[in-house]
């Protein structure tokens, strides 16, 4: 809006004169001062407005009218400032009447003293207006805008009221440093997990000090504050995120993290106490045995090629280890007991070995497996076998009950028997399975020609597998003679196998791998109905005798099986032997009694074969009441000797004693048939009372004996 022009003179005191009179040169000086005044209130950022002492305008600026959305052509010098409030209310700008406008402002134009307040107007808008009075009366007013203004400082109000929100209730401490390393931001929880209070770390405190500060109140360990605050440094100026874990005196470990950002950095610092217990516990089940805390396969095989990549590798020798009779101890007593075992069977492992390099692992089940370092030779290894032999195979006691397990070892030597880590375990495996079918509690160390007797076991045991339903299989019977009568009363079922390539094969070279494999309890069932069916066509007072093995027993169907075999042939339950070895004796559980107790009850005989060759069969007969023990070849074979004919003499004394019929096994001369008769021995069985024969010859044999009974 053009200002009032203040005029400088008139006409009539104009001078036609050349040169410029006082009131001339007065009268432009107003005029270029008015105009400066009038270019400077245009100009100015605010609105602007002026009244003289009877509250009427004089001047305003383009400003306050486009501030307040007021009509130009109504704002004019004289205008009443009533009236411009009026004018407001009209147009709709203002939020109340003219009057309750003007009752707010008139205590601020009476007053004498600048005053500064705000307005609201109707659009939202927020106008101060600074008040300021004119020594001749009236007043002038700067209006300002300050809605953005008041909106953003609204805006950064919510921003620290999120901000202290966020740091009051981080789950990790915060501190934040300006660009002179400064502390200047410093949340409650730092102070909560350092267990330490605002006035430890007050603001302004620098890295260096806080690290000084933390050492001082004993809750750091020792650190080199000078090489922390280096690294640190170069982090920042590489303009790199930095991490460390800190480990409090307390056991406590804190992980730590450095973030640059514009003018300055933040740290973080977060309780990872239990994170790092179970990422530890988590690494530790991934490398050890969860049974008996050993090493596992992975971690013994990692151990193992960290040994061999060395510069420098010294002798190594590779155990490879494998319980006897651990199965056995395992279905009498229980998991819960086999458990047991093997967690002391570890222990007394780890007894044995000598070096802190030394590595005892459990790769699972009873298979275990030792590094031995720095060893001098194969005296070294063979030393610790025998110490391994020697004390793995003392009882085990445990609630009243004496378990007893072996160990058989294979042993590769390193460079010798390998130059790596899978020739090393390939060969003392090996070795172990040479010592195995050798027989328990032995180790052997491997020698070059293993691997093709290796070969030679895994055919086998193929060619077995497809043996049975090939028909390959085939029975021979041994007449078992009453000696006081001379009459045959039985005959022993013998298993043979007849290969189209590997010719007639004896039990002695494939039941020891069909009992391995599983086999055996096919073969099992097939031997037993097969010498059934045979037995039921001979003379009703003629046993039939056939071996079974534990794990036929232990399959959960054996005595279906029986029962089965005896009902499709006919034969009398009385008219069968089932002729078991000490390892099924060993066997207490429920399941091996249960069933041997049932076919018993059913009038099946149970035959104790081998006997004299276990260590405890003396306790087997009084655990359970057996109808017969066999006494085993290798006492017959030596009745010449003094102490083994005593033993024979008193093994037939107890058998009589218990009402248990004796027979004697591998009877060939008279003079040992001769021998078993003045001792009083029941049956005899071997070469001088028949040779295995089939089942056509078997029955001949019989029928003739019956004639010769008959006529005699």
């Amino acid at each position: 809006m053009p200002l009032a022009h203040v005029k400088a003179g008139s006409a009539a005191g104009k001078r036609k004169a050349t040169g410029i009179g006082p009131a001339r040169r007065i009268a432009e000086e107003l005029r270029a001062q008015n105009e400066r005044f009038s270019a400077a209130v245009e100009n100015m950022s605010h609105g602007l407005c002026m009244f003289d002492a009877e509250e009427r305008m004089i001047i305003c600026n383009r400003n306050y009218i486009d501030l307040f959305r007021l009509d130009a052509k109504v704002m004019k010098p004289g205008i009443r400032f009533f009236d411009i409030l009026q004018h407001s209310v009209d147009i709709g700008i203002a939020s109340q009447s003219a009057a309750e406008l003007y009752a707010v402002r008139k205590p601020y134009i009476d007053g004498a003293k600048p005053s500064t307040y705000e307005e609201t107007l109707a659009d939202g808008r927020i106008i101060v207006i600074s008040h300021r009075p004119l020594a001749s009366g009236g007043w002038v007013s700067i209006y300002e805008d300050v809605t953005e203004q008041r909106r953003a400082e609204e805006e950064l109000k919510e921003q620290h009221r999120r901000f202290d929100a966020a740091l009051g209730n981080m789950s990790q401490g915060l501190l934040m440093y300006d660009a002179d390393g400064k502390m200047i931001v410093r949340n409650q929880r730092f102070l909560e997990l350092y267990k330490v209070a605002a006035a430890d770390f007050p603001f302004g405190t620098t890295h260096r000090d806080a690290l000084e500060r933390l050492l001082e109140l004993g809750i750091y360990t020792k650190i080199d504050v000078d090489s922390e605050v280096a690294k640190t440094e170069a982090a920042l100026r590489a303009g790199k995120m930095q991490s460390a874990y800190r480990y409090l005196a307390d056991g406590r470990t804190f992980l730590v993290v450095r973030q640059p950002m514009s003018g300055g950095w933040v740290v973080t610092f977060d309780d990872v106490t239990e994170r790092r217990r179970t990422e530890e516990r988590m690494t530790h089940l991934a490398h050890h045995d969860t049974l008996t805390n050993l090493p596992n396969r992975s971690m013994f095989r990692e151990r193992l090629d960290q040994a061999l990549s060395e510069p420098k590798v010294a002798p190594l020798a590779i155990f490879s280890l494998d319980l006897d009779r651990f199965k056995a101890v395992n279905d009498t007593f229980g998991h819960p007991a086999g458990d047991w075992l093997l967690k002391c069977v570890a222990e007394r492992l780890q007894r044995c070995l000598r070096s802190e390099k030394d590595v005892v692992a459990r790769f699972g089940g009873d298979e275990f497996a030792i590094i031995q370092s720095n060893v001098r030779g194969a005296a070294d290894a063979e030393k610790l076998a025998k110490r391994i032999v020697e004390v793995i195979g003392k009882p085990y006691r445990d609630k009243g009950r004496e378990m007893h397990v072996g160990v058989s070892l294979g042993i590769a030597l390193y460079p010798g028997d390998g130059q790596d880590a899978d020739t090393l375990l390939t060969n003392a495996d090996m070795a172990l399975y040479r010592g195995k079918s050798e027989g328990r509690n032995i180790y052997r160390f491997f020698e070059p020609g293993m691997d093709a007797m290796v070969r030679e076991r895994l055919a086998l045991e193929a060619d077995l597998e497809a043996a049975l339903s090939k028909r390959e299989f085939e029975l021979d019977f041994q007449p078992i003679l009453d000696i006081a009568s001379g009459d045959i009363v039985g005959a022993e079922a013998l298993m043979r196998w007849r290969s189209p390539s590997r010719g007639l094969v004896s039990p002695q070279d494939f039941i020891a791998a069909a009992e391995e494999t599983g086999l055996i309890v096919q073969l099992g069932d097939w031997a037993l109905r097969k010498a059934c069916s045979a037995a039921a066509g001979w003379p009703r007072d003629v046993r039939m005798a056939v071996n079974v093995s534990a794990a036929q027993i232990k399959s959960g169907g054996f005595a279906r099986s029986v029962i089965s075999a005896l009902a499709f042939s006919g034969l009398p339950a009385s008219r069968l032997e089932l002729e078991i070895t000490e390892t099924v004796m060993m066997d207490e559980s429920d399941k091996v009694l249960k069933t041997l107790r049932q076919l018993r009850g059913l009038g099946v005989r149970i035959a104790l074969d081998d006997f004299g060759t276990g260590y405890s069969s003396l306790g087997y007969l009084r655990r359970f009441p057996v109808d017969k023990i066999k006494i085993d070849r290798s006492f017959i074979h030596d009745l010449d000797k003094r102490d083994t004919a005593a033993i024979v003499r008193t093994v037939i004394g107890l058998g009589t004693e218990l009402g248990i019929t004796v027979t004697a096994e591998g009877v060939e001369t008279e003079a040992q048939l001769d021998m078993l008769r003045k001792a009083g021995c029941g049956e005899a069985q071997g070469f001088l009372i028949g040779v295995p024969a089939k089942a056509s010859e078997m029955s001949r044999l019989l029928r003739s004996r019956e004639k010769l009974r008959q006529s005699g």
